[in-house]
């Protein structure tokens, strides 16, 4: 067991950086009924992680629903490790639409980004959990422990830290006793957790699950105990206000893409956490084991149901936790008027 983590948690992460800010794969999707008369245009570049509260991405890339929908356009994949290095293809245009955690979105709109959530993805995935002889079993146990987040300020960080403050615990990252350690890879959670490196993780799935049903780890606070947990989207799809100027028939193409992506899992669920184990496989050489699988699909919702005022509370936890300087204003950071109309198309 102990190789078999260390070898699924190296690959991951191995596999992932080695693939950031490349193409992972240009399928030009034609549509025989159409190609005389639409002209070839660029391909669009989709973004994603290969993370389970991805799934719409993933299906609609391997199920080819955004080819279908792109018609002769095409598309590109490229799959990131972080939201950090998402948000730095898209700012530079290496990157035209993609699905993202809400976290680096916002704090890239907020410090005048160009950026436009179209839509959500899906809502819950974040699990807090503590090693299983780590002392914690509540949020109260947390003071003088350590706990690692994938990234500084990140969408699962901002949750964890907002609930332990209002205990009146505080991480080190503003005096408090609890120690953050941050930019901690999911994949690489689980050796921390087997080594003794650390006591607990706000994880995404199905990291978190894995976590309780590999190493038995304490399920601390369950994904829709969470901070906004049950309404705050996990995953969003985003694009610049410049690409959806200049390409609209494109944006239009991919959320009918990404809508047929989330009906399908709705209706699929088994299918589904096969062809994302299936995605994971052709990455690292390993499967996750099923059970995980099918219980961390249990902790999130996959769904294009968006919920701005959850996005307004996150950020103002984020600068009530001093992430931010500025009290932010999310005024024009959420547009699903393409999204909505697409929904109501019979």
């Amino acid at each position: 067991m102990k190789k078999w983590i260390l070898t699924i948690a190296t690959a991951v992460l191995l596999t992932i950086i080695a693939a950031c800010g490349t193409a992972d794969e240009n399928t030009n999707g034609a549509n025989p009924e159409t190609d005389a008369e639409e002209v070839p245009g660029e391909d669009v570049r989709i973004g994603y992680f290969p993370n389970l509260d991805h799934a719409a991405a993933i299906i609609g890339k391997e199920k080819e629903y955004f080819e279908e929908e792109l018609g002769n356009r095409g598309a590109i994949y490229d799959y990131f490790p972080n939201g950090n290095d998402f948000i730095d293809a898209l700012s530079t245009g290496t990157l035209d639409i993609g699905y993202v955690g809400p976290g680096p979105a916002i704090n890239y709109f907020l410090t005048g980004g160009d950026v436009v959530v179209l839509g959500a993805a899906a809502n819950g995935a974040t699990l807090i959990v503590s090693r299983e002889d780590s002392g914690i079993e509540t949020l109260e146990d947390f003071g003088g422990k350590s706990f690692c987040t994938p990234g500084n300020g990140c969408t699962h960080n901002v949750q964890l830290e907002i609930m332990l403050k209002d205990l009146g615990l505080e991480s080190n990252r503003v005096g408090g006793t609890v120690e953050h350690q941050s930019r901690i890879n999911p994949a690489n959670m689980v050796a921390m957790f087997e080594q003794g490196q650390i006591d607990a993780a706000a994880a995404p799935e199905p990291w978190g699950t894995y976590l309780v049903e590999e190493l038995n780890a304490n399920v601390v606070a369950e994904w829709d105990e969470v901070f906004v947990g049950e309404t705050l989207p996990s995953v969003v799809i985003v694009t610049t206000n410049e690409f959806l100027e200049e390409n609209p028939e494109a944006v239009d193409a991919v959320l009918r893409g990404h809508k047929r992506a989330v009906e399908y899992t709705a209706e699929n669920v088994d299918d589904t956490l096969t062809t994302i184990n299936d995605h994971l496989y052709d990455l690292t050489q390993n499967r996750l084991p099923e059970t995980v699988l099918e219980k961390a699909w249990n902790r999130m919702v996959v769904t294009t149901e968006t919920h701005p005022d959850a996005l307004q509370a996150w950020a103002d936890a984020s600068y009530e936790l001093k992430f931010m300087d500025v009290e932010p204003n999310l005024e024009g950071f959420v547009d699903t008027s393409k999204l909505d109309a697409i929904l109501e198309e019979e």
